[in-house]
């Protein structure tokens, strides 16, 4: 026999509950058959809030039971639930995937394979703009959460500001091949700072500190992935004035 669901959700004019929609998936996926109740007006809302004393919805019945909400369904089905506040490497490993993807495409349509020496060049210069957007999104963010480790912006405050309008600019310079003599010392000074104070908060002062990398209100801890995206300027850098 096919289980049985009822799920009461907002759906106002043109206001439909995010997380109606998706317990609503969630019940079918699970195979119930659900009945749908939507609640079409705020003063339906609230008398349905105020009669089985709860703060939110959509609300969940599985055989006369309240579940709860969203999460509570999450729960009830045995799926995990996401800790807002938990930290993550996953956004930081998603630009790198998708800068390492864009420098293979860009050297196939250019060369013609994707194996050319140039590809790492590409892939690093194309980290640093996508690396330099997240932070742009909210400039002050990132300065705030910056200037809790790094050496150069705590002496300098405009530093803070000035870093990811520099991070862009070398990396789309680095990435057309031009004015290697500007961009090659500020990858070198970004990535050498960037790495010291990365190494003293973490390796030698011990502190549990989140990464401004992607932006102030990243969850991505201040680590080995933060020391390897500025070492990862300072080589290129390096290798830029070399060969």
């Amino acid at each position: 026999m096919t289980p049985v669901a009822s799920i009461h959700r907002m759906v106002i004019g043109d206001h439909i509950c995010p997380w109606g929609l998706k317990a609503l998936h969630l019940l079918r996926q699970a195979g119930y058959r659900v009945e749908d109740h939507p609640l079409a007006s705020r003063a339906e809302t609230d008398a349905f809030k105020a009669e089985h004393g709860v703060k939110t919805t959509p609300q969940i019945f599985i055989d006369g039971r309240r579940i709860g909400g969203h999460d509570d369904l999450r729960r009830f089905l045995g799926k995990t639930v996401r800790d807002p506040n938990a930290t993550t490497y996953r956004p930081v490993a998603t630009l790198f995937v998708l800068a390492a993807l864009m420098a293979l495409a860009i050297g196939r349509v250019a060369e013609g394979t994707v194996m050319a020496g140039i590809t790492v060049e590409r892939f690093v210069a194309i980290s640093m703009v996508l690396l330099a957007l997240q932070k742009l999104r909210d400039v002050d963010g990132f300065a705030t959460g910056f200037l809790g480790y790094d050496l150069l912006a705590r002496r300098w405050l405009p530093y803070a500001y000035i870093y990811p309008y520099a991070e862009a600019g070398a990396g789309l310079l680095m990435l057309a091949g031009v004015a290697m003599w500007m961009s090659a010392p500020v990858m070198i000074l970004i990535g050498g700072i960037g790495a010291a104070s990365v190494f003293k908060a973490v390796y030698i002062d011990r502190r549990d500190l989140k990464c401004a990398c992607v932006g102030g209100n990243s969850n991505v801890p201040l680590g080995f992935v933060s020391l390897t995206e500025n070492l990862m300027m300072l080589c290129a850098g390096l290798w830029m004035i070399v060969s």
